[in-house]
């Protein structure tokens, strides 16, 4: 063993003698490189190159072993600063334990990120289920609830006028729409006609039954995509549910266009309106539908002057 490699061993017997818990890499590093009288040293241990000092020449490399597997690799520049086979030997045991310790703490941060990542998925599906079962609710109340506010509508004019054959088959009718709109929402399916024939084929077939609602699609040329058009949809059926609600007798006026702003629709009626307060702002159902495709709702409405709500969809 030549007497700058007997010293480095003895530095680094002497460095460990003294520390109370396993070496660093790198400080180990700076004594051996010292010690060699080498320009650079560096120690890789599990993939990981701890090094000291700089190399301008050709490093030396030699591979610490220990129980008969490679633990880690001892590089010095210049190559002259070598040979280092007998420090190989003595690292070995010192960089087996850095080994093991440089192993389980990156285990161990992959197990937290594994874990954290368990946490991240399970909190974004109860936010997707939060958000399905908001969205379920928001088209059991929009859709289904539109059949629903006419059959009762239908049920309170026999009533009234009595159970004709002929108000018993509508009620039937409108029993049976009702159903299919529970179901068919309950499943996630859209209405056939939106589907088929897009938003304007869709209230034209939903709103043509009703004599007290009228509705103009001259200016609206195009399609959308199609979660646009269903939640138009929606809102439209939502407003003028809320016509039918809130202003019983009156004319309801349902306008959908393209504009320069994008997508808008104008839900109005000539009923008795209401003071928009502080409290009571608007409809928070419609603007929660309408913020999933980032389109906004203006409610306008003063007791006695009717209601108008207006949503825009930008293109």
């Amino acid at each position: 063993m030549r007497a700058q490699e007997k010293r480095a061993v003895e530095a680094v017997t002497d460095h460990i003698a003294r520390l109370d818990l396993a070496p660093d890499a790198l400080s180990l590093a700076q004594v051996i490189g010292t010690a060699l009288g080498a320009t650079g040293c560096a120690l890789t241990i599990a993939g990981e190159r701890h090094q000291w000092g700089h190399g301008a020449e050709r490093w030396l490399s030699r591979p610490v072993e220990h129980d008969g597997e490679v633990q880690a690799v001892l590089a010095v520049a210049p190559e002259s600063a070598g040979p280092v086979d007998s420090l190989a030997t003595v690292l070995g045991p010192p960089l087996t334990a850095l080994r093991l310790a440089a192993e389980t703490d990156r285990l161990r941060r992959d197990g937290d990120a594994a874990a954290r990542e368990l946490v991240d998925d399970r909190w974004r599906t109860t936010v997707e289920m939060e958000q399905e079962r908001r969205g379920l609710e928001r088209d059991l109340h929009d859709g289904a609830q539109h059949h629903l506010v006419a059959l009762k509508m239908s049920m309170a004019l026999v009533e009234h006028t009595g159970a004709t054959p002929e108000r018993l088959a509508e009620l039937e009718s409108k029993l049976d729409a009702a159903e299919k709109a529970l179901t068919d929402t309950a499943a996630g399916i859209l209405p056939i006609p939106l589907s088929t024939q897009g938003l304007a084929g869709a209230l034209v077939a939903e709103l043509d039954a009703h004599d007290d609602v009228s509705l103009d699609t001259a200016g609206f040329h195009r399609r959308y995509p199609p979660l646009v058009e269903s939640t138009v949809y929606f809102a439209c059926l939502e407003a003028v549910n809320n016509g039918h609600k809130h202003a019983p007798g009156a004319t309801i006026t349902v306008v959908v266009r393209d504009t320069a702003r994008g997508l808008e629709f104008v839900v109005s009626d000539d009923g008795p309106g209401f003071a928009i307060t502080d409290r009571n702002p608007g409809l928070p159902n419609l603007s929660a539908r309408m913020a999933t495709v980032g389109g906004t709702i203006d409610v306008r409405s003063a007791p006695g002057q009717g209601t108008t709500i207006t949503g825009v969809v930008p293109r």
